[in-house]
């Protein structure tokens, strides 16, 4: 499952909007752009908008989700994004829509304006069903539904694959050797294109200076030209980086080449290669997905197993080998460890019925239906299960032995405690996590302290002392006090002494037990706290 929470753009929305998102991207210059479609085929947009490219009519930046209204309604099947940037979206019916940067015709609309808003890609495609869109820096590329590949924009290195060097204003079908070919996939790095035919044959055209066509020489290529390298493979996947691809054949081999600065052919070295060349064929479990995008120096893999794997440029650091990561999936590697921290693809988001093991506890929490045991507090009842109380906590594991008598009962009495306090504590088991009151908290303390529970304990306290306030703050000083807590007691301590006048006016300051009042006197007096 995708946390869209690890991309820090996303963090200030509310969890039910979260919920609401079925596909997102991040992208541009900085990973400060998101546009993400929702489950009703809402299209939003927020971030910096550099050069439009949020597609909201004007050039302001926004912290707040807009809707594309424009867009709305579309099933959106494939979205990529340039340097400048400049979006392509490609709907189920095969429209195309482009926005943003367009200094070089890049939007395919015969123009070198500005795209402030979504415009419909006619030129060239009439008639044409686009089902996957592809962005290099200043470029574009579309396929459609009979594998035809269109290109346009800049063209100083050949990526459109025209035969000039020409900037290419409107879609143009990239013929040549792909003239009779069915493509079925599209991908660019920065000045670069590759596309992949039925037969698992790949072709490239563009900026070959570091030999990312993988074609054993590092001239730039005007039309597209078959990498020889992989004959007799059957590629199922290709994917670029800045100046480096990454192939993926139906026996879940893995082919690199092109620049290696970072290391993100993951080779071992920092050598370019010209041609393609195996990397992690020693690993047990085969390839079954590969991620790269033309705005990073990073590199991932993923194994039939789940095992995730990342190399090349890693927050500034150069990883030359891939290197087992604890992620579940490749899209957190470029969360986490890409610079930019962009997507390296549209993430289609999985909400489904299915729950963690965390989420799964947690909604069983206090629920008669599953529980084997009551609490009764106050005369209320709580709802538990004793197999997890004994996992999660040493005094219950041994409450439930043969010798004591609860291990008999259906409900335990406890009468030490409030409803609350205990009740917080038994969902802390379940969540990790409790939510009260400073005042409340206090009594929470008392049980951690009985319980020796120490990481309940610091929570208590950390509740504590965000909730610390003139009027309680001699109360919650006793209270750290009485529980042996010296952290809180010395947090409480400074925060009296600080607001010395207002607190001592308190009716808790003059209703304090003598010994700790006197003590609390002397100490502060030690601090100079009443030299004026």
């Amino acid at each position: 499952m995708v946390d869209v929470t690890k991309w820090p753009l996303f963090s200030l929305m509310e969890g039910e909007e979260l919920s609401s998102i079925r596909q997102a991207c991040v992208f541009g210059t900085s990973a400060n752009e998101v546009i993400y479609i929702t489950h009703n085929d809402d299209v939003y947009v927020f971030g910096l908008n550099c050069s439009n490219c949020l597609g909201t009519g004007d050039s302001q930046s926004t912290i707040l989700p807009k809707k594309l209204d424009f867009l709305s309604g579309r099933k959106v099947v494939s979205l990529s994004y340039g340097s400048g940037p400049h979006i392509l979206l490609a709907t189920e019916e095969g429209e195309l829509f482009a926005w943003g940067h367009n200094g070089y015709s890049q939007l395919g609309n015969g123009t070198t304006n500005q795209g402030v808003a979504p415009v419909l890609v006619s030129a060239s495609l009439l008639n044409k069903r686009v089902t996957e869109v592809a962005c290099g820096s200043h470029h574009s590329l579309a396929l459609t539904n009979t594998g035809e590949v269109y290109a346009w924009g800049y063209n100083n290195c050949g990526q459109v694959g025209s035969g000039s060097t020409a900037n290419q204003p409107t879609p143009r079908r990239v013929s040549n050797c792909l003239q009779n070919k069915v493509v079925v996939s599209i991908t660019c790095g920065q000045t670069s294109s590759l596309a992949v035919v039925e037969n698992g044959e790949v072709y490239g055209w563009g900026y070959n200076g570091n030999g990312q066509l993988g074609l054993g020489n590092n001239g730039n290529q005007l039309t597209p030209c078959r990498l020889v390298g992989l004959q007799g493979l059957c590629v199922l996947q290709i994917v670029s980086g800045y100046a480096h691809s990454l192939a993926l054949t139906d026996e879940g081999l893995l082919y690199a080449w092109g620049t290696n600065t970072y290391g993100q052919l993951g080779t071992g070295n920092k050598s370019n290669q010209l041609s393609p060349v195996q990397i992690m064929a020693e690993k047990e479990s085969r390839i079954v997905e590969i991620a790269a995008c033309h705005s990073t120096h990073t590199s991932a893999a993923k194994t039939q197993s789940g095992q995730v794997y990342m190399w090349g440029q890693c927050r500034g650091q150069s990883i030359v080998l891939p290197f087992l990561t604890h992620f579940s999936c490749t899209d957190d590697v470029f969360a986490c460890f890409a610079t930019p921290s962009v997507m390296w693809r549209l993430l289609s988001m999985e909400h489904d019925d299915f729950l963690t093991v965390s989420q799964s506890l947690k909604k069983e929490f206090d629920s008669p239906e599953t529980a084997d045991l009551k609490f009764s507090v106050d005369g209320k009842y709580i709802h538990v299960h004793k197999a997890v109380l004994k996992i999660r906590c040493e005094h219950f594991r041994s409450m439930f032995q043969s010798h004591w008598n609860e291990d008999m009962k259906e409900v335990i009495e406890i009468d030490q405690f409030t409803y609350p306090v205990y009740r917080s504590f038994l969902e802390f088991l379940y969540t990790d996590n409790i939510d009260l009151p400073p005042e409340d908290a206090i009594g929470l303390l008392d049980l951690a302290t009985s319980y020796c529970e120490n990481r309940l304990k610091r929570l208590c306290q950390h509740i504590i002392k965000r909730g610390i306030t003139i009027e309680n703050a001699f109360s919650l000083l006793a209270a750290a006090v009485r529980y042996d807590a010296e952290d809180l007691e010395e947090f409480c301590f400074k925060f009296c002494v600080n607001h010395l006048t207002e607190v001592t006016q308190t009716a808790a300051f003059w209703q304090m037990e003598g010994n700790l009042l006197k003590e609390f006197i002397s100490r502060a007096s030690r601090c100079g706290a009443f030299k004026n």
